[in-house]
Parts: structure tokens; C-alpha cells; sequence
């Protein structure tokens, strides 16, 4: 474990990974908070999880996929980027952001391992966010344009944000076997959000296809064949009692899109202006 270092906003000196109930900005577990260890484990926290407060706490902790709790607390000690080497990494599993009584979920792949990894918020210290946050913002849904560290003054406002996997994957690649044991804590957001929830917004097709999974899951109506994902594609989910989500895509915000011209901003607005 690195020697303690100064968090960027606060100055407060943490180790890596960040020890729960040690106080990092935003972090909501204690040292109190259930740990899961194996798939069975996640299922049952998931489940028994009383609130989006409550969720997020146990997902912050979570130990279920060796593969991945090796990856993010090996970059965490020893794989930092060299420009964020003087900073504290979060290292553990990404909780998601937000409003806890959204009407709207942002669905995304996985934290990145110098982003949501070093910062423990989503989206957060890499150019996926700054593009992402940037939208919301002109979206209205965010209360400033940028998103640099836990504690910087970010608020959402009508929306969240989760993810397909809560811990940042060997080259952004989680296994078949990781998503599903990671997906008891998409559908119990899923559960907690219905009585309010309108519409999400699937960032890639991983996250169209986990938000379709967990809409099944959670025994809502999908259409068939199954909606392909795409740009703009539009999907309508039917919960039991009839009323209806939608489900939009957008291409992900990824280096790999934005820097080619693959997903423009006029793109993200327009699909954003639609939730």
C-alpha cells in the first residue's frame, strides 16, 4: 500500500485503496457495511438493500470477482498513472451518482482504472466524463460542467448514474461470468428507481444490453425481437402495472468515439434533450 497521500479538493491524506468510513468525499459505506465475496452474496445484499443509500454502500465494498478486486487494487498501489501518482486512489468497486429520487438512470459500462477507479465517483477525472458531464450540464441536469474529483461541488438533479460492472476491468473487458454476478445491483436499481423512473440512457451496447437484461429480470415487458442497439435507438419497456420506460442509446463516450468523430456533441445533446 502507497504511503498516505493528499486527496485533490480536500487535502486529506488517504492510503490506497481508500479504506471505507475513512472519509472520503462521497464515499457511503462504513466500516459496518456487508461485504459480498461470492455471486450468492451479491444477490442476497442486493436484494436486502433498503434504499439507494443503502445499495451504493454495499456495491463500494464489494469482493466478489477476484479478477477484478486484483486489477483495481493493483493499479490502485502500484499502477498509477504517472500524472495522478501524487494522489490517493479509491480503488475499490464505483457506487453509482447522482440523484438518489432520479426520473432518469444513465447506464455505462464499467469505471475506468485512472478515472472512477483513482476518483470513486462515476465518469469522473478522464475525458469520458468530461464529455458526459459537459452534456448533462447543457442538458440541465447537471449543476456545472465538469466533474474533477469527489467533493468538487457536482450535483445532479433528476438523474443518475450506474453501471453495467462497478469495478474497472483488465483493458475495459469484463468477463461474461463478471457481468452476471455484478447484475444484482443493476437490478436492484432497477427496482428501487421504478416508482419514479421515465426513461434510461445506455451508453454502448454492453449498457443496452444489460438495461434490457435487468428490465427482464425485474419481469417488465421487452419487446421481441430484441431491440437492436445504435445512435438514437428507442426502445419502450412496459412495466407490470403499464406503465412504460424508455430505453435510448447512445454511442459510448469513449476516446475511441469522440476523438474520431464516431459521437459528436450535437449527438449526445440531441439524445440527452429526448430522456
Amino acid at each position: 500500500m502507497p504511503n498516505p497521500a493528499p486527496h485533490p479538493v480536500t487535502g486529506e491524506l488517504f492510503p490506497s485503496p481508500v479504506p471505507p468510513g475513512s472519509g472520503w468525499p462521497g464515499d457511503p459505506a462504513t466500516v459496518r457495511t456487508p461485504v459480498a465475496t461470492t455471486a450468492d452474496q451479491v444477490r442476497r445484499l442486493a436484494e436486502g438493500a433498503d434504499g439507494i443509500r443503502e445499495l451504493d454502500a454495499r456495491v463500494s465494498v464489494c469482493r466478489a470477482c477476484p479478477r477484478l478486486v486484483t486489477w483495481r487494487e493493483h493499479v490502485a498501489i502500484d499502477g498509477r498513472r504517472a500524472s495522478f501518482a501524487d494522489q490517493p486512489y479509491w480503488g475499490r468497486p464505483g457506487p453509482s451518482f447522482g440523484d438518489p429520487d432520479a426520473e432518469v438512470l444513465v447506464v455505462g459500462l464499467a469505471p475506468a482504472a485512472n478515472g472512477t477507479n483513482r476518483t470513486g465517483r462515476m465518469f469522473t477525472g478522464d475525458r469520458s466524463g468530461d464529455w458526459l458531464y459537459a452534456a448533462l450540464h447543457r442538458g440541465g441536469y447537471a449543476n456545472q460542467p465538469t466533474s474533477v474529483a469527489s467533493g468538487d461541488g457536482l450535483e445532479l438533479t433528476g438523474l443518475r448514474i450506474v453501471a453495467t460492472v462497478r469495478c474497472a476491468p483488465p483493458a475495459n473487458k469484463p468477463t461474461t461470468e463478471e457481468k452476471a454476478t455484478c447484475a444484482p445491483w443493476l437490478d436492484r436499481d432497477l427496482e428501487l428507481s421504478e416508482p419514479r423512473l421515465r426513461s434510461m440512457l445506455a451508453l454502448g451496447s454492453i449498457g443496452w444490453d444489460a438495461a434490457l437484461g435487468a428490465a427482464r429480470r425485474r419481469g417488465w415487458s421487452v419487446p421481441t425481437p430484441k431491440p437492436r442497439f445504435g445512435h438514437g435507438a428507442e426502445a419502450v419497456l412496459t412495466l407490470p402495472g403499464g406503465r412504460t420506460v424508455r430505453l435510448l442509446g447512445s454511442y459510448h463516450v469513449s476516446q475511441q468515439n469522440t476523438f474520431t468523430g464516431k459521437l459528436t456533441e450535437a449527438m449526445l445533446d440531441e439524445v440527452i434533450a429526448r430522456l
